[in-house]
């Protein structure tokens, strides 16, 4: 009997007869609301775990269970131990995944190697990753990552593994352990029945505890005494009697790099095939980014690695992009997959079925010749991709999603293709994006629905990218402040509906051609409405606003509302009734607080009484959403929450940075003490000064007031001082004690530099930080 496929989101279904669904359940998801989506999909077998009227579903097969989280990993376990082959564990609070892409690259083609896809390292995620276990596979590395006590044991048991690696220990999830030695411990556990484990002696807490524990351990240090003492010599590593010459010179890197090292050692590898590997290993991308190209595409680079598993993933990061209606696939030949070519190639055109591909263009020997196995209609063959380079292949208003093996040499397409623009660039982290959405979802019961604000460009992050990902995620409503706005995410596949904030008499067109919904804040405004709506005979969708106290916008008092809806001669259907807290963000004026509330639901409820309509009503926004759950009514509206920036500063630690604002040094420059920096020589320098010119200025978003050592930006780890004045397209800064060169990155906010902080040195708020990113800067959006 075949092994059916565990599904746990319903979005992402590719073979229902052999899928299995498992309903989870927690607390801001509940899988078992799907099982009707999924029946009607084909889907017919299902893992509960609440109450279900299992009758509706003739010819499916249910099985009832306490946790189906605990079945999950339970057959998990099951399905590992019918093969008998070697893994390594690996856990720490860093580099977890970096280790396992290199060791799994340097470990073949000596071994056929099954690995967590991405970072799959959850207590879902790893038995996910272990399901991918086959016949063929001849060795397993798996992730496993914990974020509070009595998780690992259950991944231990899931995984078993035969060896060991803890790549370091940080503050990373620091919150779910009493300390920092419990949480070691518990990271421990993993390695309880291994034959050895391999780790860093430069932290003298960790080594502490693995004292304590039961363990074979093999240590490595630059500096103490361990069972490889490590040398780095200009470029070269010498680690015991070995020498290995290495190109990665940052910290991070070494360390990674000197983990897979030992292991091979460890494992039996030569000296001489470990340089080899060493020398074919390049950085890894750990992330999917989406960018803009050119004619009117965008761009999914996953150019780094190709396998089924990651295959599925990207297609499935493809298919929540809704840029663009029809999408294309550049794909290599999928090298090392243990199946044979039929089976490998039916099993890829199956997957580019299920995502709705319109065109592939393959490009390698063996996916040539197997081409005609796929049933896209469109396909087109190249050998290599040097002749793919050499070729004229149109591209005009599609998705397109590199995914290549690493020796195709893929990133070269993706530099063809993508729109080139000045190197300064916005990062979007999606993922954060995403934990901060379930973070505020965690304070909403679950029949709350969800308005999130994306308006102006998104708080600067990109409108259309950001309302994909916010659709997928399926919140119940998005929010712009101008009808032009709405009419571009309708354009660009956005079919959640769409409050505007701030229509006009001009723009009422284009809310009924584009199916928006308008703000109603004033008797002129409404007046208006209800003379074009009596014109069209239409019934259309409207949001009352009250003004509770902020005093902006909004019906003070409700009688001539009221009135004017019932004596027009069209019935006007009242989508959600509104508000807008003046301080959720200070507990000092909650009075403030409860008198709006309260003024809301008083006329809120006159206007639902006198209409007899019973709708939506809605009042909190991101800091009023934590600050006062009792009162999140039907709806709430999140805004710079969801951006990373968390008002109240009460939850920072829960809240994710999402952009990153990024240049590079344009050239560097030795500037004599006494001579002056920049415009109008208003910074004259005291000392012999190395100044680095950076990619980025005014234009930019890069606020004038910084200049002068008022702002910094982030190089290599440390703070540079802007010197002189910010110029439109550049700025200057001292990197006189840093270490760097041109070309290096440069973080002007993100995770180095936060918002808040920048906002406090400009005497403003995050919100015009935010907002102030030029257009002109690329937004590169990525998925870890």
């Amino acid at each position: 009997m075949q092994q059916l496929i565990p599904l746990l989101d319903s979005r992402k279904v590719i073979n229902p007869t052999d899928s299995l669904f498992f309903a989870i359940y927690g607390e801001n998801h509940d899988g078992h609301k799907y099982v009707d989506e999924l029946y009607a999909k084909g889907v017919r077998n299902f893992v509960i775990e609440k109450p279900f009227e299992t009758q509706k579903y003739p010819n499916a097969s249910f099985k009832i269970v306490e946790s189906t989280v605990h079945e999950l990993q339970l057959q998990a376990t099951q399905h590992k131990n019918q093969f008998d082959i070697p893994t390594v564990g690996i856990t720490g609070s860093n580099g977890k995944t970096i280790v396992k892409e290199w060791l799994s690259e340097m470990l073949e083609p000596e071994e056929i190697v099954v690995k967590s896809p991405r970072s799959y390292n959850s207590q879902i995620g790893v038995p996910l990753s272990v399901f991918g276990i086959r016949e063929f596979h001849t060795f397993g590395i798996f992730e496993a990552g914990i974020s509070k006590k009595d998780e690992m044991s259950k991944l231990e048991k899931i995984i078993a593994p035969t060896y060991g690696i803890i790549t370091n220990i940080g503050s990373a999830h620091d919150a779910g352990f009493e300390n920092q030695s419990e949480k070691i411990k518990e990271k421990l556990t993993l390695f309880k029945h291994s034959k050895f484990v391999i780790y860093h002696k430069k932290n003298n807490l960790l080594y502490d505890c693995i004292q304590q524990e039961p363990l074979n351990t093999i240590s490595w240090s630059f500096t103490e005494k361990a069972n490889y003492l490590v040398q780095l010599n200009h470029k070269s590593l010498q680690i015991n009697a070995y020498t290995f010459e290495v190109h990665f010179l940052d910290n991070a890197s070494l360390e990674n790099l000197i983990h897979c090292i030992v292991f091979l050692l460890e494992y039996g590898f030569s000296e001489k095939l470990i340089q080899q590997k060493v020398n074919k290993l390049r950085p890894i991308s750990m992330r999917l980014e989406v960018k803009k190209a050119k004619n009117n595409c965008y761009l999914i680079d996953d150019s780094y690695n190709n396998d089924v598993d990651g295959l599925q993933i990207a297609l499935e990061f493809l298919n929540q992009n809704k840029q663009r209606k029809n999408k294309t696939i550049i794909l290599s030949d999928v090298l090392q997959s243990g199946l044979s070519d039929e089976q490998l190639y039916t099993e890829i055109n199956q997957l580019l079925l299920s995502k709705d591909i319109n065109r592939v263009i393959a490009i390698g020997n063996t996916i040539t010749q197997f081409a005609s196995f796929f049933d896209v209609q469109n396909i087109i063959t190249f050998k290599n991709t040097v002749h793919f380079l050499n070729a004229v292949v149109p591209f005009k208003d599609e998705i397109i999603l590199v995914k290549g093996a690493r020796n195709f040499e893929f990133e070269k397409i993706v530099k063809k293709l993508e729109f080139q623009q000045h190197r300064t660039v916005m990062e979007i982290n999606l993922n954060a994006l995403v934990n901060n959405l379930n973070f505020y979802r965690s304070y909403l019961k679950p029949e709350t629905k969800i308005m999130v604000m994306v308006k102006a460009f998104a708080y600067g992050g990109g409108s259309f990218e950001i309302a994909n990902l916010l659709q997928f995620q399926q919140v119940n409503y998005l929010a712009v402040a101008y009808a032009d706005e709405g009419v571009e995410l309708r354009k660009n596949g956005i079919q959640t509906p769409i409050m505007v904030m701030n229509p006009s008499d001009e723009d009422f067109d284009n809310i009924l051609t584009y199916q928006l919904e308008p703000e109603i804040y004033s008797i002129n405004l409404l007046e208006s409405w209800l003379e074009f709506v009596n014109q069209k005979q239409k019934l259309l969708k409207i949001h009352i606003k009250i003004d509770s106290g902020m005093h902006r916008l909004g019906f003070e008092s409700t009688e001539e509302l009221i009135k004017k809806i019932r004596c027009s001669n069209q019935k006007v259907e009242i989508a959600s009734i509104f508000s807008h807290l003046a301080t959720a963000d200070k507990d000092s004026e909650s009075a403030f607080v409860f008198e709006q509330i309260k003024k809301f639901k008083t006329l809120s409820n006159q206007i639902e009484n006198q209409l007899q309509i019973d709708t939506l009503k809605h009042i909190l926004n991101s800091s009023g959403i934590t600050n006062y759950p009792e009162m999140q009514m039907d709806m709430v509206r999140l805004g710079i929450g969801l951006y990373g920036v968390e008002p109240t500063d009460k939850h920072k630690e829960h809240i994710q940075t999402v952009a990153s604002l990024k240049s590079v040094i344009s050239q560097l420059k030795n500037v004599s003490a006494g001579d002056s920096v920049g415009y109008s020589r208003n910074n004259i320098l005291e000392k012999n000064s190395k100044i680095a010119t950076i990619a980025i200025g005014y234009a930019d978003g890069v606020n004038r007031k910084l200049s002068k050592g008022v702002g910094n930006v982030f190089i290599n780890g440390k703070l540079a001082p802007i010197m002189g004045n910010v110029c439109m397209d550049m700025l200057m800064a001292d990197v006189s004690d840093i270490d760097c060169q041109e070309n290096d990155e440069v973080e002007i906010f993100g995770n180095n530099i936060d918002i808040k902080t920048l906002a406090n040195q400009l005497k403003t708020i995050s919100y015009e930080i935010l907002t102030s990113v030029s257009e002109r800067v690329k937004r590169v959006y990525f998925q870890e």
